[in-house]
């Protein structure tokens, strides 16, 4: 495969986006794709809002868009950005990349971001893997993402039954034997739509806000990402349920604790089955109130739009990124 630097793309790295996240103390959205139609939404949604944006694959997702259509794809989307109105800042990001190797391959075929994911092995083994990737990367401009900690749930390839939160007395020493520009950690959040085991009533419990002012405390400055944020809004999963889907005993992250996060060192927050839930939503509805259609057009368009809604929302009201880039 041809390199390509991600700044032939008219992408850019995450450098310059938490450094404004952190000074006034707002959280990009990270938003998770897998096709076309999410794809436009996003940008679309953050061009409408003014907010810059990171677009996430997983391994598994470029597997399944096709690792050669992913450069023209973010080619486009910052093309769709400047025909909406407004050059937000896009960042193309590998979540939760499992080896050097898949990160290289990112990092040469135009990703400006990339993650690598240790968490489930020691301490030293995690620090060694991160520190290989943020060497390559770091050559060619392109910023880094780690993780301490374990988060529970399941969620493309990513799967843990259970959770261990980040232990902020090994930030410190993990940012110095690494070099890596960011760092997701573990308070409380869970991968995927079914977050946590709650009884009819029952409030989802809260975030580990010591542990995050803790990690401030140790390492002022430094950005922090949280996974795993979707909220799991129960119009869109009251609308599955409605039109023949099975989603019982879902919960997420309430929003307001995802606003008190956005104001701290949080810089990115990762948004992926929320996504999701909105775009299955209507097309269920459409499927089930018109049974004699099958226009992809006609279901995936209402879908996208559906998702550019949440977008907005989610941008203006709980991350705080709307609004942050001007014409």
């Amino acid at each position: 495969m041809k390199k390509i630097h991600y700044t032939e793309l008219g992408l850019v790295n995450t450098k310059a986006m938490f450094l404004q996240a952190m000074d006034e103390q707002f959280a990009v959205p990270a938003y998770n794709f897998n096709n076309m139609e999410q794809l436009q939404a996003i940008v679309t949604g953050c061009a409408k809002s003014a907010s810059p944006v990171i677009l996430q694959v997983s391994g598994s997702a470029r597997k399944y868009i096709g690792t050669a259509f992913l450069p023209h794809m973010a080619a486009a989307a910052v093309d769709l950005a400047q025909e909406e109105g407004l050059a937000v800042p896009i960042a193309l990001h590998l979540d939760h990349g499992s080896s050097f190797e898949l990160a290289k391959e990112c990092i040469d075929s135009g990703f400006s971001s990339v993650m690598i994911d240790a968490s489930h092995h020691s301490f030293e083994e995690n620090a060694a893997m991160t520190r290989q990737v943020v060497e390559y990367a770091h050559d060619h401009e392109v910023t880094v993402e780690a993780e301490l900690g374990v988060l529970a749930g399941i969620e493309d390839e990513v799967s843990a039954e259970h959770s261990s939160y980040t232990r902020p007395e090994e930030v410190e020493r993990f940012l110095e034997q690494t070099g890596v520009d960011s760092l997701a950690i573990s308070i409380g959040t869970s991968h995927g739509a079914y977050k946590f085991k709650l009884k009819p009533g029952e409030e989802p419990p809260p975030l580990r806000f010591d542990i995050l002012e803790e990690i401030e405390k140790r390492v002022p400055g430094f950005p922090i990402v949280l996974h795993g944020a979707s909220s799991v809004t129960q119009s869109h999963v009251a609308l599955i349920n409605q039109f023949g889907g099975q989603m019982d005993n879902t919960a997420g992250i309430p929003e307001e604790q995802l606003r008190k996060a956005a104001a701290s060192a949080v810089c990115k927050v990762n948004i992926d089955s929320d996504g999701r839930l909105a775009m299955t939503a209507i097309i269920r509805q459409v499927f089930a109130e018109k049974p004699a259609e099958f226009d992809p057009r006609k279901y995936l368009g209402p879908a996208r739009d559906e998702l550019i809604t949440m977008v907005m929302h989610k941008n203006r009201a709980v991350l705080g990124s709307a609004g942050r880039i001007q014409s």
